[in-house]
């Protein structure tokens, strides 16, 4: 008897411990899938919110706060893309995401997915601001790309990203259409074979190549 009553607790404590995980699953869950699909500002800063929310409550898991930095910077390209450019403008969003993905790092380091996020931050960083900002952050976005990369070659994430650099920066400055293009199409390549880890882990960015592609 006294056995069991000391068994007790520790069952307690796994099954709470199960039952946590298991909301915090299905959480994420109902969030995931809409980081591909939504491009609305003030959707995606809700969005962004409401993985912060998670990630501040389970504390120990890297991909809420991962998430909670990417659809924050891509509020800030649909602000830019939106008509409203400078730095002002696109600042708040990327240093927010700043803050998220660092606190995504402290959790998860040497993670190719995380590398991504901070290339595009560094990116609208620069894009805020280009002439004053370019030599620092223009650096900072190819760094992390190609840390990116070195970390997981098979992730097609990477190839997109190349691509749509070489896509849609002016040739003068290093844009080349058909690289970019042959970049999209490694990346679609690499798509098809990727497997997240489940089906809470990064897979977005299938309909940003066909997007590209279709160009």
């Amino acid at each position: 008897m006294k056995k069991l009553l000391l068994l007790m607790p520790l069952s307690l404590l796994t099954f709470v411990s199960f039952a946590q995980s298991e909301k915090y699953v299905k959480a994420m869950e109902k969030l995931v899938p809409s980081v591909d699909t939504v491009w609305n500002v003030d959707q995606l800063k809700e969005l962004s919110n409401s993985f912060e929310r998670i990630a501040d409550a389970e504390k120990t898991q890297w991909l809420p706060y991962y998430y909670a930095a990417l659809t924050r910077v891509n509020a800030g390209y649909a602000i830019m893309m939106s008509g409203a450019t400078g730095a002002d403008k696109t600042d708040p969003e990327g240093n927010k995401a700043q803050e998220l993905i660092t606190k995504a790092e402290t959790l998860s380091k040497d993670n190719s997915e995380i590398f991504i996020v901070k290339k595009l931050i560094a990116t609208l960083m620069m894009v805020g601001d280009p002439m004053n900002r370019y030599m620092t952050y223009g650096p900072a976005a190819s760094e992390a790309l190609e840390t990116a990369k070195k970390l997981n070659p098979e992730n097609p994430r990477v190839y997109l990203q190349e691509g749509a650099d070489k896509i849609n920066t002016p040739e003068q400055y290093g844009g080349n259409k058909e690289e970019g293009k042959k970049l999209m199409e490694e990346a679609k390549k690499k798509f098809e074979t990727f497997k997240p880890e489940s089906n809470i882990h990064p897979n977005w960015g299938r309909g940003q190549v066909q997007y590209y592609l279709s160009r």
